[in-house]
């Protein structure tokens, strides 16, 4: 019965994952440029693919854009982040 908890609140590594590392950003970058009220752990939970609430997943979201509006890139959505 604890496996199967763990099953429903876990995902795997997200694409948040990868593109963090591509873009060479750790944790702290994306809580330093949020405008909006994100933790440490919020990030990794967001990575390692805990589940998370939707307005969560959009605070990281934001948080990502906004580093890749400073890099003048393109930006994410929820979708291309999060695969669940």
């Amino acid at each position: 019965m604890e496996n199967q908890k763990n099953t429903i609140f876990e995902f795997g590594i997200q694409p948040l994952d990868s593109i963090m590392e591509k873009m060479e950003l750790k944790n702290t970058d994306l809580v330093r440029a949020s405008d909006e009220n994100i933790t440490h752990k919020m990030v990794k939970k967001a990575r390692s693919g805990r589940r998370l609430t939707t307005k969560v997943k959009q605070k990281i979201v934001n948080a990502i854009n906004i580093v890749r509006d400073q890099r003048g890139l393109k930006q994410f959505g929820r979708k291309k982040l999060f695969n669940y």
